[in-house]
């Protein structure tokens, strides 16, 4: 039986009724999208019909998933909401702070050691709480949410980007910031934008070595990364119906490095195939009750461009497997191509190492599939040519890929298997040599490859590309390898091709596991104590945040201007600063240290104008700070792209920066600044952004009529008194302009329950 059936079956009883109201009241056939929107609106039944890309909309999510790097300080705020227990079914799943680098039982036992004081609180603070707790080494989130708890329909919210992945089942599943998720766990509506749809019309059938992921691949060749901003991309077609559940989970995954709010597919057969293997037989026939409501309305899948924003069309017999980077994953390649490309660019063919797995792509079929491949290397009499490791999503894969021989398999190759956790895919890898910064190539099958991301190393060409297609291009060793075509020399001279890759959609046998890593919370929390040490380098009780005073903000310095893309990666790097996600001081260290400072192209180097010295964007912050003096930081396009992680938004707010002002916001980010009670805003020209020089001061002349659809007025003092005024937008409405007020969305949270406590008295 699956988790949380009744909290199913409930769903699925008012679906009908709510998605006929819609349609109504929408005045036509609605898009799969539509339907899971409008039957979850806070307010029970719809009442109105809603604008796409202008309407904020209160939602009913019917539950949250939290990963254990952002679940800490999500918690640590949740603890300020008083709240004897979260509101909706609600998860952690340890996965982050484990690290990559010798072998899975050696790394676990590791992290197990360096990070119990986080995995006791986490365990602990989840057992007061009513949240479910998967252990560490239970495997990915994306990939235990895939397995246990998504389900068509459903929405759900996760304190990670990746979040989208459960869009391979039919859900709409988004990734928010972590006081996104203390909203919802608290018993408030979440908030979102009503979100603009592209539709993706997949003919066709996927053969060979093309596999779900090259769909992903050429998609965000097509959008790029920002191109999905503030729309949901929903797959239809013939050969979305042809495809594995799992390879549904893929190309969602992946839609969050095109922006998009999430990614979904309508249900289908391969999706119930999927609950009856993953025993939820139960949920699988409660959908197939109600299934013409779990898809979009036929007529607009037969006419798209008239539901749809934006229709793309792909013919999967016609794709090509694709490798997209380095150093974003938009930049698409066919692998025809590479070999073209890398030598232009002077890209290293040499390829050291293989990484398949992650959060992306580690179900049984994609292991399956490069297993066939690797068994290819003996029966071929061939040698690998580059490292190789796989990291698989869950303890459930992990064992039922061990007990059908697939591990063997790869030990056969030399293969490393590291544990069920994130590892490589979020720079959790302690990779060897990397410290020597040299340049060189990597291919995964991975989501993301910004610079850094992986090693550490910004020298490290990364590529995404599917299992399959990572696995015979590290047997060949050589970026430009097509396996279509190019034939391979054995260990007797001999020319080989290596045999197309297969494998089967499920485990013939089933899925199984001795201990799939979940713990269960009390019935009863009341008497469940948390413990943080008051001395602990890893975990610190939050402080709530000032509230607005209620004047103009006169007098910021800038503290940054950030040449081009500045990701979350930049604003909070990953890596080593994962063991500070629970102690919001330590990990402010490490704020904008990887932003490049536009005045000397150097990172971590800025003017501190009470000294007129250079230093570490954090120390000039804190300067600032324990001087009174607020300040702004300046940025680029889709400023704050990539994870969800709301220490970029967090750590500002607590180093004294009042402001973040930029050509254009990634969603979550921007939220994310909101949340925080900070200021977040855009240039309504966008060449203003060339105005701002190293020395400005900035005045918010007209801040105390902060008020929705209003623009606000900023002067800009350069040295000598000279003044340039500027104009800039926002896109805050009455309620969030209440969290600036009070310091916070939290804030209001905590007042709102004292108020209720009060009341009750």
């Amino acid at each position: 039986m699956a988790f949380d059936i009744e909290m199913i079956k409930k769903v699925y009883e008012n679906l009908a009724e709510r998605v006929d109201k819609a349609r109504e009241l929408v005045g036509r056939p609605l898009t799969l999208t539509e339907k899971i929107l409008y039957s979850h609106m806070w307010e029970g039944n719809p009442t109105q019909a809603f604008t796409r890309g202008k309407d904020y909309v209160d939602f009913a999510p019917d539950r949250v998933a939290c990963q254990d790097a952002t679940a800490q300080m999500a918690l640590l705020q949740f603890m300020h909401a008083g709240k004897p227990k979260v509101a909706v079914p609600t998860t952690v799943h340890c996965d982050h702070l484990i690290q990559a680098k010798v072998d899975a039982k050696t790394d676990l036992k590791r992290a197990k050691e360096q990070s119990n004081e986080v995995f006791d609180f986490l365990s602990s603070i989840s057992n007061k709480y009513g949240i479910g707790f998967w252990k560490p080494g239970a495997g990915i989130i994306h990939q235990v949410v895939l397995e246990n708890y998504a389900f068509p329909g459903g929405m759900m919210i996760g304190t990670d980007s990746h979040t989208v992945n459960a869009g391979g089942l039919g859900m709409l599943a988004i990734g928010v910031g972590g006081a996104d998720a203390v909203d919802v766990m608290s018993g408030m509506a979440w908030e979102l934008k009503f979100p603009k749809l592209i539709g993706v019309k997949l003919t066709g059938k996927l053969s060979g070595w093309t596999a779900p992921k090259d769909v992903i691949l050429k998609v965000a060749g097509i959008l790029t990364v920002k191109g999905g901003t503030g729309a949901v991309v929903e797959y239809f077609g013939e050969g979305a119906t042809a495809m594995s559940c799992t390879g549904k989970g893929t190309i969602c995954n992946m839609g969050a490095e095109v922006g998009a709010t999430t990614s979904t597919f309508g249900y289908d057969d391969s999706m119930s195939r999927y609950l009856r293997a993953t025993n939820r037989a139960d949920v699988a026939d409660a959908a197939d009750a109600v299934a013409p409501y779990l898809t979009g309305d036929d007529e607009v899948y037969a006419n798209p461009e008239q539901y749809f924003d934006q229709v793309i069309e792909i013919n999967l017999s016609e794709l090509e497997p694709h490798l997209n980077g380095p150093f974003t994953p938009d930049l698409a390649t066919p692998i025809s191509k590479m070999r073209e490309e890398a030598e232009k660019n002077n890209w290293p063919l040499n390829i050291q190492v293989g990484l398949i797995g992650s959060c992306t792509n580690s179900s049984y079929e994609d292991i399956a599939r490069s297993a066939s491949l690797a068994k290819q290397v003996a029966e071929k009499n061939l040698k690998t040519k580059s490292q190789f490791t796989i990291t698989p999503g869950s303890e459930v894969v992990r064992y039922t890929i061990e007990r059908d021989g697939f591990i063997d398999t790869f030990d056969k190759i030399g293969a490393t298997v590291f544990a069920n956790a994130c590892g490589p895919c979020i720079g959790m890898w302690d990779r060897e040599g990397a410290e020597k910064e040299e340049r060189n190539t990597i291919v995964h099958s991975f989501n993301r490859n910004f610079s850094k991301r992986a090693d550490g190393n910004p020298n490290t060409l990364a590529f995404v590309g599917s299992p399959e297609l990572v696995t015979a291009l590290a047997i060949a060793g050589d970026l430009g390898f097509n396996p279509i075509t190019d034939k391979l020399i054995n260990e007797d001279g001999e020319e080989v091709m290596l045999d197309e890759p297969t494998g089967n959609e499920l485990p013939p046998k089933g899925f199984d596991a001795e201990d799939p890593g979940f713990q269960a919370p009390a019935a009863d929390g009341s008497k469940v104590e948390i413990i943080v040490s008051p001395t602990s380098e890893r975990l610190e009780l939050l402080a709530p945040f000032t509230p607005w005073n209620g004047e103009n903000i006169l007098g910021a310095k800038l503290l940054i201007k950030a040449f081009g893309k500045c990701t979350t990666d930049h604003i909070s790097m990953a890596g080593p600063w994962l063991r500070f996600r629970g102690h919001l001081d330590n990990i402010s260290n490490n704020m904008l240290i990887g932003a490049v400072n536009a005045y000397n192209m150097k990172t971590n180097n800025v003017k501190n104008q009470l000294t007129g010295e250079y230093d570490a964007v954090p120390a000039t912050a804190r300067a600032y700070k324990a001087a009174g003096v607020p300040s702004i930081v300046v940025g680029d396009h889709n400023y704050g792209e990539g994870s969800s992680r709301e220490h970029a938004a967090m750590e500002p707010r607590h180093l004294g920066v009042k402001v973040v002002l930029v050509k254009s916001f990634a969603r979550i980010h921007e939220t994310n600044l909101k949340k925080q009670g900070m200021l977040a805003l855009t240039f309504d020209n966008e060449a203003d952004y060339d105005k701002i020089q190293e020395n400005d001061v900035f005045n918010f002349v007209d801040l105390k009529e902060f008020a929705p659809g209003k623009q606000l007025t900023i002067e800009v003092i350069h040295d000598g008194g000279e003044k340039d005024v500027i104009v800039v937008n926002h896109s805050y409405n009455a309620g969030q302009i209440g969290w600036f007020v009070a310091g916070s969305a939290l804030n209001l949270i905590a007042a709102a329950g004292a108020e209720a406590a009060q009341a009750q008295a």
